[in-house]
C-alpha cells in the first residue's frame, strides 16, 4: 500500500484553498481500494469542503506558489508526529500501521532503505519544535521530542521516524499516503511522470480444451496456442468505467498555452496542396498574415498592446485563426510560448532572444532598433541590449567611462575588468586603450618631479600606467603576471620590486597614530582597558594567545579594535584588521574581509586551507604580522577559522618550529562578535547544523580566552526611554521575551507597530521614507534609512514598488546568461536549457537578469570589487550617471563617503546551486536598495528602519539584528501582517540558546567549582595528594593536575545516541613565587552537555583565570576562599530560583 500526495499551493483555486495532486498505486481492503487509482483532491482551508474524485489519470496544472502560505497552514494540513494514543487511539493506530518508517540504521542495518550504512530517506529526521520554511523554501516539519513512542519490530521509534501525512486522508483510506509540501520542481516532475505513463495494462491467460478428470480431480490442457493464449489488454476498472460514463475529464491542463510562431522577414511558412497552382497560392489575400506579423500590426494601432512582449501577448489578446487577427481577451487565462530556435540557426536564434525583451515592435526594423540606433542584424541588436557577451563590451566600457573618469579611475576600472570579467584578450584590451589609461601620467610626473618641461615616451607612459595597475591589483593579492599576454612593468625603470602587501600595511602616518592612540586610550572603560592591557602584553611577549571579545552592540568592540590598531601601528608593527562581512570591515582602519585578506575558499570544508602559498608576498606578510583582529567572528563558519589555523601553522613552521603546535601558528589573534546575531549560513542546514558551524564548536575554542563587555557605551548620555529600549533589544536577543503559545512567538510593543492599511508595502514605505518624492535624491536622506525584510523576494517586491512609485526615467539592463563550459557532464545544454530559462533563474547574492536603474536611486554592491576604495559587498551607493556598459555612483556608507566610483558589468556565478550546471551571468553587480534583507543589514548602523514582516524570520538572531540597527526607539517602525495581509503584533523570534552555552556555562561552572572548594575547606577534608590526575579530553592528550581536591567523571549514552552529563571536577593550590606570597587557587572542569545524536560537544574549561578575567592574578587565602565559595553558592541558589 503506497500513495504519494503532493501539496501544491495555488492562487487560482476557487475558495482560496490549495490543490492536492495524488498519484500512485493503491491496493487496500476498502471496496473502492481494489484497483489502481489516481486522485485529484481539493482542500479549502476554512472556506470550503474536501472533495475527492476518483479518476484514472492525473490532471496537472500550472500553479503559482501561494505568497502568504505560512507554517501554521502547513501544520493544519500535514503532520509528522505521532497522535496521542489516549485521546486519538484511531489516529494513533493508523499512523502506527501505515506511516512509520523503518526501523533502519543501527537497529536494522539490512533495511532496504540502507545504502552505504545510511538511510536513503534520511531517517531518523531531526527534532524540531516548530515547522519552519527556510530561505530557499524548503519545509522542515514539526517533530517535537514529546516522549511519544511506537514499537515496530521490537524497536521503539519516536516522531523522528514518522512519514508526513494528512490525518483525514489517512484515516479515511487506511493506506500509506505520504503528503508533502510542494516547493521544488522535482516534486512537479514526479507528478508529470504519472501524467504521461500511459494506460493501465493487464495480462490474461486463456485456456482451451480443458479436460477434468473427476476421479483424480486433475486437469488436462490440450491444443495450446501460446500466441493466442496470452493477451495484453488495456485494463479498465469499475470506477474508471463509471468516470468515463459520466463523461468527466480524463486529462486537462490550465491555463491554455498559445504556441507562437515567428520567422525572419518574408520567410513565413506557406502551406498548400500538391494540386494547387502556385500562382493561386501567392494571390491569396491573407498569405502574408501570420501570428507574428499580426502582432506587429496590432502594436501599430493599440497602446495597450505596445506594453507587452510577444511572449506575453496571449495573456491580454486572443488569436482568431479563421480571421487571422488578434482581438482583446475578454475572459479566460492563457500564456504564450515561442517556438524553439537552435543556437546554430543564426539570425533566427537572435530574433527569438529579442522577442523575449522587446515590447511593442511594429516592424522588423523596430525589433532591431536599440536606443534609437537601427542595427544591421539581430545579433548586433542582441549585443546592444546586453544579451550577448564578448570582449567588445569591455572596450566600450572604458571608452564610455573616459567621458567622466580620470586616468586613475580608469586604471581602477581596468583592474576590475581583469579580475572579475574573464577578459579573453587582456593584451588586446590594453593596446586599444592604453592612451586613455595613461592620460594623467605625464601631469602627475610633472608634479612629482616639479619639472614642467619633462617629456615621456610612449614606452615610459605605458610603463608607469602598468606599474600603477600592478599596485591596484596587488592590494587584492593579484598581479599582471596572472593574465595571459599582459605586459609586466619594468620595475627597474621605476624602483625595485618590493612586497606591496607589506608596504601597504606599514604605510601609515605614525606621528598621527600616536596622537590618535592617546586620545582613544583615555576613552577606554575598565572592561576595555583590561582586555587592551592583556592583548598588548601578549603581543609584546610574543605569547601567541587566542582571545574572544563577546559583547552586544554598543559595548565598544569597534572602539577597542581601533585603540589596539593605533597602538601597534604607531610602533611600526603590522596589524591585520579583518571582519567576516564587508560592511563590518569598512568600520576598521585599513579593514578587509577575512576571505579576501587570508584567501579563504568560498566553499570551505573540514579539510580546507587558505590560498596563501609558501614564498609569496602574502606568506611573507603572515610572518611579519603582530596581531590579527577578526570582527563579527560568529558570522563565519568554524571551517574558515580552522582553514586559517592550518595555513598559518604550515607557513610559520619555517620561522618557528613550535608554530605547528600552537593555534594560528603562535600569532596573537583577537576575535570579536555577538552570538545573539546571525550565525553562519549553512545551505539547507537545520538548527543543529547551524549551531555546529559556530566558532565555539571548533577545536580552537578550548584555546580561547573569553572576555565579556557588558557596559553599553551608547547609553552614557541617553535618557531612560533609550535605556529601556536597549534593554528590550538585549532581552529579545537573549530569547527572554515572554513567548506566545510556546512557539517562539513574541508580542511587539504597540508603539513600534504601524498599521498595514489597504496596501502594506505602501504603509511601510511611507513610514520609513517620508516625503520621498522631494528627498530621494539627497544622499544623506538615503544613507540613514532602509526597509528590512527576511527574504529576497519581499525585498525585490518593495524595491520594484518604490521604483514605480517614484517613476524616474529608468534604464533597463539585461544580463548575458550562459552555462559554464566546465559543466562538461551536460550535453546539448543550449537545447536543454534555453536562454529565457536561464534568464528566469534567481540566486541570492546574484543580480537578476532584468535590472532597472535610474540616476539618484540607492544601490548596493553585491561583490568585493576594491576594498581599499570602500567597494565591499554591502556598500551602499547612489547612482550619479548611467551609460550602457558602466555605472558611475557615489558611495554613501563606510569610510569613503562621497567618493565616485565606476562599476562595469562583471561575470558572476552562484557558489552553490541545485541545478546540474553552473550559470554564468554577466551583469552589473548591484541591486536597488531602498530595502535590503536582514542578513545584509548586519553591521550597518541606521537612524530609521522599517521592518516589514509578511513572513516571520527563519533563523537565529534575525529579529535581534533587525531591531538593533537603530539606537533610538523613534527610529524603528515594524509592520507585521498575517496571511490575509492584516496587521498583527505577534511574530517569531528564533533564538538558539545553545549557541552561547559555552559562554554562559562558564560562569556557572566557576560558581560550582568555588562551592566545591568552599565545602572542602569547610570540612577540612583534603584528598590525598597525587602526582597526576587524568581527565577526559575530547581530541586531546590527558592533562596533569597536581594536588587535586576531587576528580570524578561519568559518560553514558542510550540507544538513540543521547549523551548524559559527565562532569570532572578538580581543584588545587599552586604555591606562590616566594614564601611570603599567598597560595593561588587553581581549578579545571570537563563538562559534557547532553545533546541528541552523535554531535555531542565537550567543554574544556582549562583555567579559571583564562575564562574569568575578574579572577585574573587573584591570590586567594583559604579563609577568603570559604567566604567567596559561600557567596557563590548563595548566588547559584538565587539564579536557580
Amino acid at each position: 500500500m503506497h500513495h504519494e500526495l503532493i501539496c501544491w499551493y495555488s492562487d487560482n483555486i476557487e475558495g482560496g484553498g490549495m490543490k492536492l495532486l495524488c498519484a500512485s498505486e493503491w491496493q487496500g481492503n476498502s471496496p473502492l481500494a481494489k484497483q489502481k487509482y489516481a486522485f485529484m483532491c481539493m482542500f479549502s482551508s476554512a472556506k470550503g469542503d474536501l472533495h475527492c474524485y476518483s479518476q484514472p489519470h492525473i490532471s496537472a496544472s500550472l500553479a503559482i506558489p501561494h505568497a502568504s502560505s505560512s507554517c501554521h497552514e502547513i501544520d493544519n494540513i500535514i503532520s509528522a508526529e505521532l497522535p496521542d494514543k489516549l485521546t486519538d487511539p484511531g489516529d494513533y493506530e493508523a499512523v502506527k500501521q501505515y506511516m512509520i518508517h523503518g526501523p533502519c540504521g543501527a537497529a536494522n542495518p539490512r533495511s532496504p532503505c540502507m545504502v552505504d550504512n545510511k538511510c536513503m530517506k534520511h531517517f531518523p529526521k531531526k527534532v524540531y519544535n516548530d515547522t519552519v520554511i527556510d530561505e530557499d523554501g524548503y519545509p522542515i516539519y514539526r517533530r517535537r521530542d514529546d516522549g511519544k513512542m511506537v514499537e515496530k519490530n521490537g524497536v521503539l521509534l519516536d516522531n523522528r521516524f514518522v512519514v508526513p501525512y494528512n490525518i483525514d486522508l489517512l484515516v479515511k483510506y487506511q493506506a500509506h499516503i505520504n503528503v508533502e509540501w510542494c516547493n521544488r520542481s522535482k516534486s512537479i516532475k514526479y507528478l508529470f511522470k504519472y501524467v504521461n505513463k500511459g494506460s493501465d495494462r493487464a495480462t490474461f491467460v486463456l485456456y482451451e480444451n480443458v479436460h477434468t478428470d473427476t476421479a483424480s480431480e486433475s486437469h488436462h490442457i490440450t491444443n495450446i496456442d501460446e500466441i493466442k493464449t496470452y493477451l495484453d489488454c488495456r485494463y479498465i476498472s469499475a470506477s474508471e468505467a463509471c468516470w468515463r460514463l459520466f463523461e468527466f475529464d480524463i486529462q486537462y491542463r490550465e491555463p491554455a498555452v498559445e504556441r507562437l510562431s515567428f520567422h525572419l522577414e518574408d520567410e513565413q511558412i506557406i502551406t498548400f496542396k500538391d494540386s494547387d497552382y502556385l500562382d493561386n497560392v501567392l494571390q491569396r489575400p491573407d498569405i502574408t498574415k501570420t501570428k507574428f506579423t499580426e502582432w506587429m500590426k496590432t502594436n501599430e494601432i493599440s497602446n495597450t498592446a505596445r506594453s507587452l512582449t510577444y511572449c506575453d501577448f496571449p495573456t491580454k489578446w486572443v488569436w482568431h485563426r479563421k480571421d487571422k487577427e488578434w482581438r482583446p481577451r475578454k475572459s479566460g487565462r492563457c500564456i504564450g510560448r515561442i517556438f524553439h530556435a537552435h543556437p546554430t540557426s543564426g539570425e533566427r536564434f537572435y530574433l527569438r532572444m529579442l522577442l523575449n525583451v522587446v515590447k511593442g515592435a511594429s516592424s522588423f526594423k523596430e525589433i532591431r532598433t536599440v536606443d534609437g540606433v537601427v542595427h544591421p542584424n539581430y545579433r548586433t541588436a542582441c549585443y546592444a541590449h546586453g544579451l550577448l557577451d564578448g570582449d567588445k563590451e569591455w572596450d566600450d566600457a572604458i571608452k564610455q567611462a573616459s567621458n567622466w573618469a580620470s586616468g586613475r579611475q580608469l586604471r581602477e576600472l581596468f583592474a576590475t575588468l581583469l579580475m572579475f570579467c574573464e577578459v579573453s584578450d587582456p593584451h588586446g584590451l590594453w593596446v586599444a586603450n592604453w592612451e586613455l589609461l595613461s592620460d594623467d601620467i605625464l601631469y602627475r610626473q610633472k608634479r612629482i618631479l616639479m619639472y614642467e618641461h619633462i617629456q615621456l615616451t610612449d614606452e615610459e607612459l605605458q610603463n608607469h600606467a602598468l606599474f600603477e595597475i600592478e599596485q591596484i591589483l596587488a592590494k587584492s593579492g593579484r598581479s599582471l603576471k596572472e593574465f595571459d599576454g599582459m605586459r609586466y612593468p619594468n620595475m627597474s625603470a621605476i624602483r625595485e620590486n618590493r612586497n606591496r602587501l607589506l608596504e601597504e600595511e606599514l604605510d601609515f602616518d605614525r606621528v598621527d597614530l600616536v596622537a590618535k592612540h592617546l586620545s582613544l586610550l583615555n576613552g577606554l572603560n575598565v572592561e576595555q582597558r583590561k582586555i587592551y592591557d592583556i592583548v598588548i602584553e601578549d603581543v609584546a611577549t610574543n605569547s601567541g594567545g587566542l582571545y574572544f571579545v563577546y559583547g552586544h552592540g554598543g559595548t565598544g568592540k569597534t572602539y577597542l579594535w581601533k585603540t589596539l590598531i593605533s597602538c601597534l601601528r604607531s610602533q611600526g608593527q603590522i596589524v591585520l584588521a579583518m571582519a567576516s562581512s564587508g560592511i563590518a570591515a569598512l568600520l576598521l582602519p585599513g579593514g578587509r574581509t577575512a576571505h579576501s585578506r587570508l584567501q579563504i575558499p568560498i566553499i570551505v570544508t573540514e579539510e580546507s586551507t587558505c590560498g596563501i602559498k609558501q614564498g609569496t608576498h602574502a606568506a611573507e606578510l603572515m610572518t611579519k604580522v603582530s596581531l590579527i583582529i577578526w570582527d563579527e567572528a560568529p558570522m563565519a563558519h568554524r571551517y574558515c577559522f580552522e582553514a586559517v589555523d592550518r595555513s598559518l601553522r604550515d607557513i610559520l613552521r619555517f620561522t618557528n618550529t613550535n608554530s605547528v603546535n600552537k593555534p594560528f601558528g603562535g600569532k596573537t589573534v583577537v576575535l570579536g562578535g555577538d552570538f545573539r546575531q546571525i550565525l553562519p549560513v549553512v545551505p539547507k542546514g537545520q538548527r543543529e547544523d547551524i549551531v555546529d558551524a559556530s566558532i565555539n564548536r571548533s577545536y580552537l575554542w578550548k584555546f580561547c580566552k573569553v572576555f565579556t563587555l557588558t557596559q553599553n557605551m551608547r547609553l552614557q548620555q541617553c535618557n531612560e526611554d533609550c535605556k529601556e529600549f536597549a534593554e528590550w533589544i538585549l532581552t529579545l536577543g537573549n530569547g527572554e521575551v515572554d513567548e506566545v503559545d510556546n512557539h517562539s512567538n513574541v508580542v511587539i510593543p504597540s508603539d513600534l507597530l504601524i498599521d498595514a492599511g489597504d496596501h502594506p508595502i505602501h504603509s511601510i514605505v511611507i513610514a520609513t521614507y517620508p516625503d520621498l518624492h522631494n528627498k530621494y535624491i539627497d544622499g544623506k536622506y538615503l544613507e540613514e534609512r532602509s526597509i528590512l525584510a527576511p527574504t529576497n523576494d519581499i525585498v525585490n517586491e518593495i524595491n520594484d514598488f518604490m521604483i514605480d512609485l517614484l517613476s524616474p526615467e529608468t534604464e533597463t539592463y539585461f544580463s548575458a546568461d550562459s552555462i559554464c563550459k566546465s559543466s562538461s557532464y551536460i550535453h546539448n545544454e543550449d537545447v536543454l536549457y534555453p536562454v529565457e530559462f536561464l534568464n528566469s533563474l534567481k540566486f541570492p547574492g546574484i543580480p537578476n537578469h532584468k535590472l532597472r536603474l535610474a540616476v539618484g536611486l540607492p544601490i548596493m554592491l553585491l561583490r568585493n570589487l576594491n576594498q581599499s576604495n570602500g567597494l565591499c559587498n554591502g556598500t551602499r551607493l547612489v547612482v550619479s550617471q548611467l551609460s550602457k556598459w558602466v555605472i558611475e555612483a557615489k558611495i554613501i556608507t563606510g569610510s569613503h563617503v562621497g567618493q565616485k566610483v565606476f562599476i562595469p558589468r562583471i561575470v558572476l556565478s552562484p557558489s552553490e546551486t541545485k541545478w546540474p550546471f553552473v550559470l554564468k551571468r554577466r551583469q552589473f553587480p548591484v541591486c536597488v536598495c531602498f530595502a535590503m534583507t536582514i542578513n545584509k543589514s548586519q553591521g550597518q548602523s541606521l537612524k530609521h528602519v522599517g521592518l516589514f514582516l509578511p513572513k516571520p524570520v527563519f533563523s537565529h538572531g534575525q529579529l535581534y539584528v533587525a531591531v538593533s540597527r537603530v539606537t533610538t526607539r523613534n527610529g524603528l517602525k515594524i509592520l507585521i501582517t498575517d496571511t490575509d495581509s492584516k496587521s498583527s503584533s505577534v511574530t517569531k523570534n528564533i533564538v538558539y540558546k545553545e549557541v552561547w552555552v559555552l559562554i554562559k556555562w562558564v560562569m556557572e561552572a566557576v560558581k560550582i567549582l568555588l562551592c566545591v572548594v568552599a565545602l572542602f575547606l569547610l570540612g577540612n577534608s583534603y584528598a590525598e595528594p597525587t602526582s597526576c590526575g587524568a581527565y577526559y579530553n575530547q581530541g586531546g592528550a590527558p592533562a596533569v593536575i597536581e594536588n587535586p581536591l576531587c576528580s570524578t567523571w561519568v559518560i553514558s549514552r542510550d540507544f538513540f545516541g543521547n549523551h548524559t552529563v559527565n562532569c570532572h571536577l578538580a581543584a588545587g593550590t599552586i604555591k606562590g613565587p616566594d614564601e611570603d606570597s599567598k597560595d593561588q587557587f587553581f581549578c579545571d572542569l570537563d563538562l559534557q552537555i547532553p545533546f541528541r545524536g552523535e554531535s555531542a560537544v565537550t567543554l574544556n574549561l582549562m583555567d579559571l583565570c583564562r575564562f574569568c578575567p575578574t579572577m585574573q592574578g587573584l591570590w586567594v587565602s583559604p579563609a577568603a576562599m570559604l567566604g567567596l565559595g559561600l557567596c557563590c553558592l548563595m548566588s547559584l541558589i538565587s539564579d536557580c530560583g
